[in-house]
C-alpha cells in the first residue's frame, strides 16, 4: 500500500508541473488518503507495540 501512496504522489507531482487538472487534483486526494490512513496505522501499531513491551 506504500507504494500505491509513492507512485501516486509522484503521479501528482508531474501532472502538478505540467498544469493542475483533473488527473492530478484526483491524484493528490488519493496519495493525501493513503497518507493518513498509514499515519493512522503507524500510531497504532506504535502504541500496540509499547503496549506490549510492559
Amino acid at each position: 500500500m506504500l507504494h500505491y501512496a509513492v507512485v501516486f504522489l509522484v503521479i501528482a507531482l508531474v501532472a502538478a508541473l505540467l498544469g493542475f487538472t483533473g488527473i492530478a487534483v484526483g491524484a493528490a486526494e488519493i496519495a493525501k488518503i493513503l497518507f493518513f490512513i498509514f499515519l493512522i496505522l503507524f500510531v497504532v501499531s506504535l502504541i500496540v507495540g509499547l503496549m506490549r513491551r510492559k
